[in-house]
């Protein structure tokens, strides 16, 4: 059996398969694949009356753009490889979407689930406060966002701490992206890579060739479709798949177990029971398992995996039954993994392309953060005008009558939420379409995965050449 290898080596090989495409001089490939530097803290917390110790990351893998970007991730089983690979995924996902930023990744070694609420926010702006001291966090150099661990409420702690420290700062939000909208926050972030999801396989669906070589067919309606993990990302992906498509999630994976229905699972009822219980058992919407792990094999159509790196992997990938995998977390399919299901014809939406969205409305909240103004408070109520004298005029001319809903849908003036999704949806579709293109017309790239790749690295080569570099 093939040894399985760590997260950074299964993105390193990855990297190296799509750098043979492509021609540029050796030492500027290793310049582009290392990791350009990393910081590890060790601080500490007076919690419960003694002194707490913890050990935090920081990873800059690429400053061909700035800020560099990423999100700070916190589990217990956090190391410097992970951050490190993550931070990577981060370059090439950015460069591939056509985001301005360069690859960022932080962590912290501790379970959220054992600290109360005031003692996880002393823990996280002491974090903060050493990211900052040596610029890991700021608007113009790195700028962290949620992570698995982390949310909103993680992100307005670490703005307002670094506030503190850079009172005079007038952008001094921009720090930190996926804050909550009444702390400079952008709506439609929550969502975002969940969303992003959707229309990424929203627009694989729209192309019936890759569609047919995967032996799937038509759209996603009544698609059936296995969900690994209900946490933010798999639960918005479901949720939107689920009731906009008419795709019918027939399994949902989570830690404690798996829970199957062949006519469909009720996501929002599945999740308010997980919130409740803390566990997917006991769910009555569905038939429970144990055995998680088992599920991965279930047959569907298109498997998601959301939660961590290296689930899919050489010892449970001969198993894997289904038609399309969607790579909602980071690094779930081993290298090894990876080419054997191509070998199989088992299509691959890869992670730097299919977890995009959170990047993206990460961008729209930057830049709205520096500009500081909310998307659309100029324009909406002209728009609204506009349309609105649209429609009395066409009465008039054509003597008819529009029905109310139809005058008060075209007349609403475009909103924030309106122009992230719009924003949104526009960058996945041109990526997907330039990720197609290029295996389309170079003809040793026979997958998605490799594709996308050759698209990020050749403009972080261009971004270096043009700097003379």
């Amino acid at each position: 059996m093939t040894q399985e290898l760590t997260f950074l080596e299964n993105v390193d090989m990855m990297f190296n398969r799509a750098a043979s495409f492509i021609d540029m001089e050796e030492g500027l490939q290793e310049k582009i694949r290392v990791c350009n530097g990393s910081y590890i803290v060790r601080f500490g917390v007076r919690l419960r009356g003694k002194m707490q110790t913890f050990i935090g990351y920081r990873s800059v893998h690429s400053e061909h753009m700035e800020p560099t970007k990423g999100g700070i991730r916190y589990a217990l089983d956090i190391d410097l490889n992970e951050v490190e690979a993550l931070a990577a995924l981060m370059t090439y996902k950015c460069a591939l979407v056509e985001v301005p930023f360069g690859g960022s990744k932080g962590g912290l070694c501790i379970n959220p689930n054992n600290w109360t609420v005031e003692e996880l926010e002393r823990i996280t702006r002491r974090f903060a406060q050493e990211l900052a001291k040596r610029d890991f966090i700021s608007p113009s150099l790195n700028v962290p966002a949620p992570d698995m661990g982390t949310s909103e409420r993680e992100m307005a702690w670490i703005a307002d701490q670094y506030r503190r420290l850079h009172p005079t700062k007038i952008d001094a939000k921009a720090c930190v992206t996926g804050k909550p909208v009444n702390q400079g926050g952008i709506q439609g972030r929550v969502e975002a890579t969940g969303r992003g999801v959707q229309y990424a396989i929203q627009e694989f669906f729209r192309h019936p060739k890759e569609v047919k070589a995967c032996r799937l067919s038509g759209d996603l309606s009544g698609k059936k479709i296995i969900i690994q993990g209900l946490g933010n990302v798999g639960y918005h992906a479901g949720k939107f798949l689920q009731e906009e498509d008419n795709a019918k999630i027939v399994c949902v994976i989570e830690h404690d177990g798996a829970i199957y229905n062949d006519d469909g699972i009720n996501i929002e009822d599945l999740k308010q029971h997980i919130i409740k219980t803390q566990s997917v058992k006991g769910f009555a919407g569905g038939r429970y398992d144990s055995n998680g792990d088992m599920a991965l094999t279930y047959p569907a159509d298109i498997l998601i995996p959301a939660v961590k790196e290296s689930v899919i992997n050489t010892k449970n990938v001969h198993d894997i039954n289904v038609r399309l995998i969607v790579e909602a977390a980071n690094g779930p399919i081993t290298f090894h993994a990876d080419e054997i299901l191509n070998k199989k014809n088992v299509a691959i939406i890869p992670d730097l392309y299919a977890n995009a969205g959170g990047v993206t409305v990460s961008y729209f909240e930057w830049v709205k953060n520096l500009s500081h103004i909310r998307f659309g408070r100029m324009q909406r109520r002209q728009q609204e005008a506009q349309h609105k004298m649209l429609l009395d005029e066409l009465e008039k001319l054509a003597n008819i009558k529009f029905s109310q809903p139809f005058i008060d849908k075209y007349s609403s003036g475009v909103k924030e939420i309106d122009l992230v999704r719009s924003g949104l949806e526009d960058t996945m579709r041109l990526s997907f379409q330039a990720i197609l293109d290029k295996k389309n017309t170079h003809k040793g790239i026979k997958d998605l995965r490799t594709a996308a790749f050759v698209v990020a690295l050749e403009k972080i080569v261009s971004s270096y050449s043009s700097a003379g570099l």
